[in-house]
């Protein structure tokens, strides 16, 4: 690739595929939820992840939105990350069964990053966002933090962005995010996110 073209198409090195990343941010809490809490549902932090643990939920989680960054790393590049006290990790459980993903990163303070937030697919659609958005918000909304912001791409689910403005995020910045296709290294399966087609070759 020579160079993004700036007013049309740009190609892509072979074996890539590009998203558009949207970031948004938080800078007051938000009001209070008045909803009740569902009673099937708890929020576990881990405080030492296993590695394996924590790829099988991401997969779990990520595989249809070619999540794939916390996968390419080894165990001992992951196990510094989610052993370090500023990165805090949890497990959304629905009748004491993990139900999906949430990652807080306060490395950076006063601002946090909600690194990772997602559910299971058969969990998606059951309220269990909102809670556990909720949730999120509380968690990361403590002394000393004035921003809180996450970012979300065209990979994900198409309903996340207008989650997120729903729950009172709002856009900043807008960037192009290319990575190498992790179907065709077997990083994924070549039947994940079917709404990204596959290239298997570059017919250049």
């Amino acid at each position: 690739m020579t160079g993004i073209n700036h007013n049309g198409y740009t190609d892509l090195p072979a074996g890539h595929v590009a998203a558009i990343a949207t970031f948004l941010e938080m800078r007051a809490p938000p009001a209070p939820a008045e909803r009740s809490e569902p009673s099937d549902l708890c929020l576990e932090r881990l405080n030492s992840p296993d590695p394996a643990a924590y790829r099988d939920m991401f997969r779990r989680v990520g595989t249809n939105w070619l999540w794939n960054s916390r996968l390419r790393l080894d165990d001992a590049a992951l196990g510094d990350i989610l052993g370090d006290p500023a990165v805090e990790t949890y497990f959304p459980e629905s009748d004491g069964t993990p139900i999906g993903i949430l990652e807080l990163d306060f490395r950076g303070l006063p601002s946090v990053e909600i690194a990772f937030f997602g559910l299971v697919p058969e969990a998606v659609g059951s309220g269990a966002g909102r809670w556990l958005m909720n949730r999120a918000l509380q968690l990361a909304w403590r002394e000393g933090v004035n921003r809180v912001w996450l970012h979300t791409c065209t990979f994900d689910h198409p309903g996340a962005l207008g989650f997120y403005l729903r729950s009172g995020f709002v856009p900043y910045e807008r960037k192009i995010e290319m990575v190498p296709d992790p179907r065709l290294d077997g990083t994924l399966p070549r039947d994940a996110a079917p709404h990204v087609p596959l290239i298997l070759e570059d017919r250049g």
